[in-house]
């Protein structure tokens, strides 16, 4: 059949497409017959032994639907009515129907269309189909019908003349739902097709069933109001709305639209929602939240315009129990504080409100450290600072618990708190008993720190704060800083005391030795930690070696007096530089030859551990050696040309020492002022300086040696 058209050109006898613009779709729909797409588009469930699962929808029908040709449309529904054979392939007729008519600009406007609602009239006029044909049963693979998806691609007059034929068809698929539950009212909805979902409004009143199918919930329990929140379309929301004012209450139970709205920041909506349901709507969320506990995570406008709709829902508690004021605790930044403080301004009672698991507002602001939150709560109710949780434990336990040195200080530092700080929770622990339990060495110097703090007090156990510190040691060998040994030896500086009652099992009961069955994991710990000194040792060996024969200066020439000899012998600073170099050699040698003794199975665990201490103590002696020779070294080079940098360096060598001992001179810091409380000032420093000159001895023993010996070879060189 010849066309006058050469582009909608077309073979009758062999069905091959030959116009550009038809052909992708005839391709198009001839692959999906191949696949078996269309084979049982018209084929009802009986026919297929009482299987119920719905037939896919026909390639022909989704095409016409998707691009909105209703011409089309009515020529696959013509076709049926004539008990023609199903199309299983595209005809020319069918593609020029299909092409033949441009898309139209969409149109927007009032939530009716003039043309539409006479079409409408119309249809409501004519009596409806009282048999659907197959055409229009079948699904795609989720579950949308033709109405679906012409409700999901277009808004202007052609798919809305076809969402008008599908009704006149069949008006159950109105209502049908796809796997997500969803109506085609949902589907125009997210696609945001406002023309399109005022037609299905209408057809549904048509019907009489329009608040059903208004209010119809998918599977997440949304109705497209939903949807139309979730896109931001105003003029839906605004549409739906009107057409029925009530929608803004449904789901009664689970994320309304209110929730949502907020959730996503759609505050002009969330407004909306209030003024054109007149108030009446439903402020319910997920896990039993409200609008409210949304709007605390948000700005403090939308949480204003909430608290004058609904001031009740601030004593509202979700599935954990938790209020909006529980939640609006957590914040430390300005604006966070000012939105809990118009909360507790609306409504104060939730600060004596418990949630599920009896925490209070004062102490989740306590476990996120906002002191800011907790500081307004202790100024207007002061006693609340004695509320405790199911456990029994005061904001200051948990803040203590959950490591919160801001709050802790805050307490201790608070005359007005002085009442909780003894306060013992529901197994005897007070404030000390926990940072001691949790190794929290600040917070520890903090309560000490309070002289209304007692350090005696006993537990359920019958253990004192001491008492629960030495039953916590780790068995074996420690590094000294650790906080939990420097926690023991503060709480014996402060004068803490032991139990009476349990000292003697405590003793015993705690001994440092290990245990038989742990002295494999011992060994291992031993080893494993003996590899780390090895290789550092090894390193500064062999620099130091080095360092022995590539002297500063340089050597004497052969032809010389004494050649081959360091040209700066003789000098003071380079018997010191020879001394601290050979020094470094020595110790850091030891330390190597001791981590194998250590890592030996051969060798019994005392011995071990004995050469284990003894590597620590030389590879730390010979790093202060070896800082000391390249300082030494530097002074010597440079002292005749560049003297002042010389001394910079000089000055610089010790933060080698200085941060290997940093850890420990900081908690001698944290350490310093509860000393002095406790035990006067003279003692407090007398104390401090014996540790001090301790860490002193046993970190500089080398000057000694390196410059005592340059002395006497000075002094023997005068003789």
């Amino acid at each position: 059949m010849e066309r006058a058209d050469p582009m909608l050109a077309m073979s009758s006898s062999t069905g091959v497409v030959a116009n550009s613009s038809s052909n992708a779709l005839a391709v198009g729909l001839w692959d999906a017959q191949q696949l078996g797409v269309m084979s049982s588009s018209n084929v009802s469930p009986a026919a297929t032994g009482g299987d119920t699962k719905p037939a896919p929808i026909n390639p022909l029908l989704l095409a016409s639907a998707s691009v909105g040709s209703w011409t089309a449309l009515n020529y696959l529904l013509s076709k049926e009515d004539k008990q023609a054979s199903p199309m299983v392939q595209p005809t020319q007729v069918f593609l020029d129907l299909l092409v033949g008519y441009p898309t139209s600009n969409s149109t927007k406007g009032r939530f009716t269309v003039q043309q539409a609602s006479e079409d409408v009239e119309n249809v409501v006029d004519q009596p409806a189909s009282t048999t659907a044909g197959l055409l229009l049963n079948g699904v795609t693979a989720e579950g949308d019908t033709a109405l679906h998806v012409v409700a999901s691609h277009g808004d202007d007059k052609k798919f809305l003349k076809c969402a008008i034929i599908i009704f006149k068809r069949d008006q159950d698929l109105l209502f049908a739902v796809n796997n997500k539950g969803d109506t085609p009212l949902h589907c125009a909805a997210r696609a945001g097709k406002f023309q399109m979902l005022s037609i299905l409004v209408e057809l549904a009143e048509s019907c009489n069933r329009f608040h059903e199918f208004l209010r119809k919930e998918n599977v997440l329990k949304e109705t497209a109001l939903h949807d139309a929140v979730r896109i931001g379309n105003q003029d839906i929301v605004e549409g739906l709305l009107k057409a029925d004012p009530d929608l803004a209450n449904y789901p009664k139970e689970g994320t309304s639209p209110l929730y949502l709205a907020i959730s996503l920041q759609r505050y002009s909506i969330a407004r909306t929602l209030h003024d054109k349901s007149n108030g009446n709507l439903s402020y319910s969320g997920p896990h039993g939240q409200n609008a409210l506990h949304a709007a605390t995570f948000r700005t403090i406008g939308i949480t204003k315009h909430i608290l004058n709709w609904n001031n009740s829902l601030t004593t509202h508690g979700d599935g954990d129990g938790n209020t909006p004021l529980h939640f609006a605790s957590v914040f430390e930044h300005p604006d966070g504080v000012r939105l809990f403080r118009q909360l507790l301004e609306a409504n104060p009672s939730p600060v004596y409100q418990a949630n599920n698991s009896g925490s209070f507002p004062i102490h989740v602001a306590a476990t996120m450290g906002a002191k800011d939150v907790l500081n307004i709560i202790l100024e207007k109710f002061p006693s609340s600072a004695g509320l405790r949780t199911a456990q029994g434990r005061t904001f200051l336990h948990v803040a203590i618990e959950k490591k919160r040195l801001n709050i802790v200080s805050f307490a201790c530092q608070t005359p007005s708190l002085k009442w909780i700080l003894n306060m013992q929770d529901s197994d005897g622990n007070s404030a000390l008993h926990l940072a001691v339990k949790n190794a929290m060495f600040h917070n520890l110097c903090s309560l000490c720190g309070n002289m209304e703090v007692d350090l005696s007090l006993a537990n359920n156990n019958k253990q004192t704060p001491i008492d629960l510190s030495r039953s916590l040691f780790p068995r074996g060998l420690n590094h000294v800083w650790n906080s939990d040994q420097m926690i023991y030896v503060a709480l014996n500086l402060v004068g803490a005391k032991n139990s009476s009652v349990l000292l003697d099992h405590i003793v015993e009961r705690d001994s440092f030795r290990v245990k038989p069955e742990d002295e494999v994991k011992e060994a291992q710990k031993m080893k494993e930690a003996s590899q780390m000194l090895g290789i550092g040792s090894v390193l500064i060996a062999t620099v130091s070696f080095g360092a022995t024969f590539a002297v500063p200066g340089g050597f004497i020439a052969d032809d010389h007096t004494n050649r081959g000899t360091p040209t700066l012998a003789g000098r003071y600073t380079f018997d010191a530089f020879m001394m601290a170099n050979a020094l470094a050699f020595l110790c850091s040698s030891i330390a190597t030859i001791a981590p194998m003794f250590t890592g030996s199975p051969l060798v019994n665990l005392v011995t071990r551990q004995i050469n284990y201490c003894a590597s620590i103590f030389f590879m730390s002696s010979s790093l202060t050696c070896l800082a000391t020779a390249f300082a030494l070294g530097v002074c010597m080079v440079l002292a005749p040309v560049a003297n002042a940098t010389g001394i910079a360096i000089c000055v610089l060598s010790p933060l080698v020492m200085l941060y290997r001992n940093f850890e420990y001179l900081l908690k001698l810091v944290i350490l310093a002022r509860p000393l002095c409380l406790r035990m006067g000032l003279y003692r407090a420093l007398k104390q401090l300086a014996m540790m001090m000159l301790d860490i002193i001895v046993f970190e500089l023993w080398p000057f000694v040696l390196i410059f005592g010996w340059a002395a006497i070879a000075r002094k023997l060189r005068n003789l």
